[in-house]
């Protein structure tokens, strides 16, 4: 830390969420040993959604390391990836009160704006990890706004909504149950811009597929093929990649149709 420069400043600098400046981030509280492992956890469940952290555990040792489950579903919980099945309701969500149901079973997604998923991820850096949040439009696929964050504070989720929210509105925005996007704030946030809000289905596949499905391309076509030494060099990465994401890369869902060109069609603004 510069005794000279203030936090703010310093944070802007560095080109970091002030909130996660202010203490020291977990990122770096773990060993070398689980961060390995915890890159080679994210790697599987992106290519395999569906594995919980037993048959994780199982691939791991038949690669000859004796690691413990407990041990690899903290470090699952830590990193906020959850297996895709079909779950019994065995207890009661700690945040169930602010749950919402899922609005969009049947509905045909036709225009921009008319739904948002948003999501979070684990990114993975030589000595640490970073949480990605990201905000996409269903109908174009475009990334409407994005932000870093060392640590799983709901402050960069909120200012990153914020100000996606200034320049567009969604009729709908959909999310996970996760308690990011079940408490007050939240909700509060989204009222007041007369968004409607839509969770997915506890341990539904589909709910969320659109969101995730960016998520995987964005790590096999920029996360994994390149090694990042500090939240800068990700999140430099990051400014470039999504920009060619969205004007140059043809996206399959939308019939090889650019994502930000499908979006701006409408006359909506988004940075390029």
């Amino acid at each position: 830390m510069n005794p000279i420069l203030t936090i703010k400043r310093q944070a802007e600098l560095l080109q970091l969420n002030r909130t996660g400046v202010y203490r020291k981030a977990n990122t770096w509280q773990e060993s070398p040993d689980n961060l390995d492992l915890m890159n080679r956890i994210d790697k599987i469940h992106t290519d395999e959604p569906t594995f919980g952290y037993r048959i994780i555990t199982a691939l791991m040792r038949k690669e000859g390391f004796p690691f413990n489950p407990k041990r690899i579903r903290r470090l699952m919980r830590k990193m906020r990836i959850y297996a895709i099945y079909p779950k019994p309701n065995l207890s009661k969500r700690l945040f169930a009160k602010y749950c919402k149901p899922y609005l969009l079973r049947n509905v045909t997604i036709e225009r921009p704006d008319q739904v948002w998923g948003i999501d979070i991820t684990y990114l993975r850096m030589n000595g640490g990890f970073m949480y990605l949040f990201i905000i996409i439009d269903w109908y174009s696929r475009c990334v409407v706004d994005f932000e870093l964050s060392s640590t799983l504070e709901k402050t960069f989720v909120m200012e990153c909504l914020e100000r996606a929210l200034n320049k567009g509105t969604p009729e709908i925005i959909n999310s996970d149950q996760g308690s990011h996007f079940t408490n007050p704030d939240y909700l509060n946030l989204l009222a007041g811009k007369g968004v409607k809000i839509s969770m997915d289905g506890k341990g539904r596949a589909t709910d969320n597929a659109r969101t995730e499905r960016f998520f995987r391309t964005l790590k096999y076509d920029c996360i994994y093929i390149q090694e990042f030494n500090s939240p800068r060099e990700l999140r430099s990465a990051l400014n470039a990649y999504i920009p060619k994401y969205n004007f140059q890369r043809p996206c399959q869902a939308i019939d090889y149709e650019f994502p930000g060109v499908k979006y701006s069609q409408f006359n909506i603004q988004i940075p390029a």
